[in-house]
């Protein structure tokens, strides 16, 4: 009878040990989504690990200070695209818009769509790099065989003058990869119909 109560028991503890980390295990599967948009929103607000500020305007001050911006551009290897810029560095002042054209070309024989993924290096710069238009805002599609221009128009902070850590900073490096996607993103008309047709089934 002991031995009866004493397995019934160790069951029951058994099942809330069991219980238990099932409840850790999905809480940390939702933390772990839950951390990746407010990591990136995080990044965007502070420019941390060179992650770029997006801008509703351009900059209403320029001053006299001037930095390079060098350009780089990479395909994953899965991607069957050749991507560059069109020029390799420009010289600007800082709060001054600028405007440069990345060429991408499909050398594949079916149509493909690729996303990019960017920093700028010193990383430190990217809470001061402000772009106001850039395809990397959204999926690109290209056909086979296609050529496109890519523009990004940009400008930096004047703020980063400011800066003990990036007042030696004569340099900054945009830098864009595309990685294929494997499910484009849907128009919205095409994702407002899907409701509708599944009610016809």
């Amino acid at each position: 009878m002991n031995d009866q109560t004493s397995r019934a028991q160790s069951g029951k503890s058994n099942k809330k040990v069991a219980i238990a980390c099932t409840c850790l295990f999905v809480s940390m599967i939702g933390a772990a989504y839950a951390a990746v948009p407010l990591y990136n929103l995080f990044c965007r607000a502070t420019g941390f690990g060179g992650t770029t500020q997006v801008a509703d305007q351009a900059s209403d001050r320029v001053i006299d200070r001037v930095v390079t911006i060098r350009f780089d551009g990479n395909v994953n290897h899965t991607l069957p695209w050749s991507f560059k810029p069109e020029h390799r560095e420009i010289k600007i002042k800082m709060g001054e818009t600028a405007q440069m054209n990345y060429l991408a070309v499909n050398k594949g024989s079916r149509k493909t769509v690729g996303t990019s993924v960017f920093n700028v290096t010193p990383l430190e710069a990217g809470a001061y790099f402000n772009k106001l238009q850039c395809f990397c805002f959204t999926e690109q599609a290209l056909e086979p065989g296609q050529t496109v221009e890519m523009p990004v128009i940009f400008f930096v902070d004047p703020e980063m003058d400011n800066d003990p850590e990036l007042k030696n900073v004569r340099e900054i490096t945009l830098s864009y990869t595309f990685f294929p996607v494997d499910e484009p993103e849907k128009p919205v008309a095409a994702r407002a119909e899907e409701p509708a047709a599944e009610t016809k089934l």
